[in-house]
C-alpha cells in the first residue's frame, strides 16, 4: 500500500521548514507510523555519507533519526553541492552526476524526474507516511516550469501542503498572502494549512491579523510555533551558528572555526558547541581572530579558491603566528589538504593547476575524478605532543573527498579499522589533519581532548561527556511536544487523511 503524504513547504528560505519537518516526522513516529522525510532536490554544503557509502544532505539525516528511521539516499535523490558562484557539483541517487553551471542544470533537469519518481515511490512502498520538504519558495515564477521540488514534487506526490512563514523575520503576513496570490489555481489548492513560525512573545496580538489572513487566503491556520532554542543540525549559509563570533568567558576552551566562503559540514562541531566548557566561534577576518585555544580548519567544497581567499585576506600569515606562539592547529578535509606542502588539480576536478599549501604538514595532495565515500569505525594512532594521551581513543564518523594524499615525513594520527590511516600531524603534536567527518561526535574522546586542552590553559573544568545522540532524542522530542501544544495536529491528520480520500487529482 503506497504511503499517505503532505508536504511543508515555506515562504522563503530559512522559514523553518526543515525543522517543522522533522517535528512531525517524530510525532508521526510516536503515533506508530513508520514514517519517511523526502526532498527531491536540496542544495547544501552539508553531506552524509550513509551506511552503504551514498552522499545525502544532512536536513534528510535529522529529519530520518527524527523519524526513527536510518538514512536513506532515497529521501534526498538529489544533491547540489555549490563550487562557485554560478555552478555546482551534482549528486543524484547518492553519487556525482557531474559538474554543471545553474543554466546548464536547470536546462536539463526535469529529465530527473524519472529518477526522483522512482525514488519516491520505492519509499512510499514501504512507509505509512512521508513528510516532504520543499526548498526555498513555491512562488518562485521563473522557476515554475521546472520546478521539481516545490509544488511540482507536491503534484507528483500528489500531496497536501502546508505552507510554513517565518515572523521572526517581519512581513509574515505579506510573505504568506504574496506567496498564495503568486501561485496558479490548481497549486493554490493544495495549500491546506498555514504555520506562522519562530514568533516570540504574546500570541494574543497576533489573533486579529491572522481572522484576517484566513480571509483574505481561504487557507485555515494550523497554529503558531514559538521561537524554539533547540540544538539541531542546520545545513546552509543562513545557519544560525555560522554567526557566533564572540567567545565565552575565560573558564571555557576557545575554539575557532575558519569560516570558508565553500565551509562544508560544519556540522562536525555541533557536539563541540553543546558543551558547557567550549566556545566555538566562526572566524572570517584577521581581526576576528584573537589568540585561540584551538584553531579549526574545516572541510571546504572547493579547497583551492579557499586557500585563495585565506591567504588573500592574511588569515594564512595570522595562522602560521599563531602556530608559532603554540595555537594547537587541527584541520579536517579541504582544511587538512590546505595545511600540507603542495595541492594539484590535474584533472580540472576544481580549478585545475597547483597550489603552494600552509607546509604545516610533510604532506601533498593530489585531486582525482573519483570520489572517496564511506563510513569509517577507527582509533587515534600512538601521536605525539600534547594529545599524545589519545592514543589508542576510538574516533568514528566518514570519508567524502576527491583528493589522495601522499605522506613525507608526517606521523600518523587517525587510522580505519583496517589499519589505514586517514589522518596525520607534525612531529611536534600541534598540528593534527584528518579525513574524518564527525570525529568530534566521539563522545568519550572528545570529552578528554578538551581536558587535555583545558588543562594546557591551566584549568581543570570538569568536561561532562556529551551523548550526541541521546541529547538529539531529547530535542526531537522537546520539537514534537512543542508542536502537538501549538499546532492543531489533529487538523493535519484530517488534511492527510482526507486528501487521499476525496480530493480531485489535478
Amino acid at each position: 500500500m503506497r504511503a499517505k503524504s503532505i508536504m511543508v513547504v515555506g515562504t522563503m528560505s530559512s522559514a523553518g521548514k526543515s525543522v517543522i519537518t522533522a517535528g512531525l516526522c517524530r510525532i508521526f513516529q510516536q503515533d506508530g507510523l513508520r514514517t519517511a522525510p523526502f526532498k527531491s532536490q536540496n542544495m547544501a554544503l552539508n553531506s552524509y555519507i550513509t551506511r552503504d557509502g551514498l552522499e545525502m544532505g544532512r536536513a534528510q539525516v535529522m529529519q530520518a533519526e527524527a523519524a526513527g528511521v536510518e538514512p536513506d539516499v532515497r529521501m534526498n535523490p538529489i544533491l547540489l553541492k555549490p563550487t562557485s558562484e554560478f555552478g555546482s557539483q551534482v549528486i543524484v541517487n547518492g553519487e556525482v552526476y557531474g559538474s554543471m553551471h545553474a543554466r546548464e542544470y536547470y536546462q536539463q533537469k526535469q529529465k530527473l524526474i524519472p529518477v526522483i519518481q522512482q525514488a519516491y515511490e520505492s519509499l512510499a512502498a514501504e512507509k505509512d507516511i512521508i513528510v516532504l520538504e520543499g526548498a526555498g519558495s513555491p512562488a518562485e515564477i521563473n522557476l515554475r516550469d521546472v520546478d521539481i521540488v516545490n509544488l511540482g514534487m507536491a503534484a507528483i506526490s500528489d500531496s497536501p501542503v502546508i505552507l510554513v512563514g517565518d515572523i521572526d523575520r517581519g512581513g509574515v503576513f505579506a510573505a504568506i498572502y504574496g506567496t498564495i496570490a503568486l501561485l496558479r489555481p490548481e497549486e493554490r489548492r493544495r495549500i491546506k494549512g498555514i504555520i506562522i513560525n519562530k514568533f516570540r512573545g504574546d500570541v494574543s496580538i497576533l489573533e486579529s491579523g491572522l481572522t484576517m489572513l484566513e480571509e483574505l487566503t481561504g487557507v485555515p491556520i494550523l497554529g503558531v510555533v514559538p521561537y524554539l532554542p533547540l540544538h539541531l543540525e542546520e545545513e546552509d549559509s543562513l545557519a544560525t551558528q555560522l554567526h557566533q563570533h564572540t567567545r565565552l568567558p575565560e573558564s571555557s576552551l576557545d575554539i575557532a572555526v575558519i569560516r570558508f566562503p565553500h565551509i562544508s559540514n560544519f556540522t562536525d562541531f555541533t557536539a563541540l558547541d553543546g558543551m558547557d566548557t567550549v566556545s566555538v566561534r566562526y572566524v572570517t577576518s584577521v581581526q576576528m581572530l584573537g589568540e585561540p585555544d584551538l584553531l579549526i580548519l574545516p572541510g571546504t567544497k572547493n579547497t583551492l579558491s579557499d586557500l585563495r581567499w585565506l591567504r588573500q585576506n592574511g588569515l594564512e600569515a595570522a595562522i602560521q603566528k599563531l602556530h608559532q606562539k603554540g595555537c594547537v592547529l587541527f584541520g579536517i578535509c579541504g582544511g587538512f589538504q590546505m595545511m600540507g606542502n603542495l595541492i594539484s588539480d590535474p584533472y580540472g576536478v576544481e580549478d585545475g593547476g597547483s597550489l603552494r599549501g600552509m607546509e604545516l604538514l610533510d604532506i601533498e595532495t593530489i585531486f582525482q575524478t573519483q570520489k572517496y565515500r564511506q563510513q569509517v569505525q577507527g582509533s587515534i594512532c600512538t601521536i605525539p605532543g600534547i594529545l599524545q594521551s589519545l592514543s589508542g581513543y576510538p574516533v568514528n564518523g566518514y570519508e567524502i573527498h576527491m583528493g589522495e594524499t601522499i605522506v613525507h615525513t608526517a606521523n600518523p594520527f587517525t587510522k580505519r579499522e583496517d589499519g589505514t590511516y586517514n589522518g596525520y600531524c607534525n612531529p611536534d603534536g600541534n598540528v593534527y589533519g584528518t579525513y574524518l567527518h564527525g570525529i568530534f561526535d566521539t563522545t568519550e574522546t572528545t570529552a578528554y581532548l578538551v581536558q587535555q586542552l583545558l588543562r594546557q590553559k591551566g584549568l581543570e573544568n570538569p568536561v561532562p561527556f556529551l551523548d550526541l545522540q541521546q541529547r538529539k532524542e531529547q530535542q526531537y522530542d522537546m520539537l514534537a511536544d512543542t508542536l502537538r501544544k501549538h499546532l492543531n495536529i489533529k487538523q493535519i491528520y484530517k488534511i492527510i487523511n482526507e486528501w487521499g480520500q476525496t480530493h480531485e487529482t489535478t
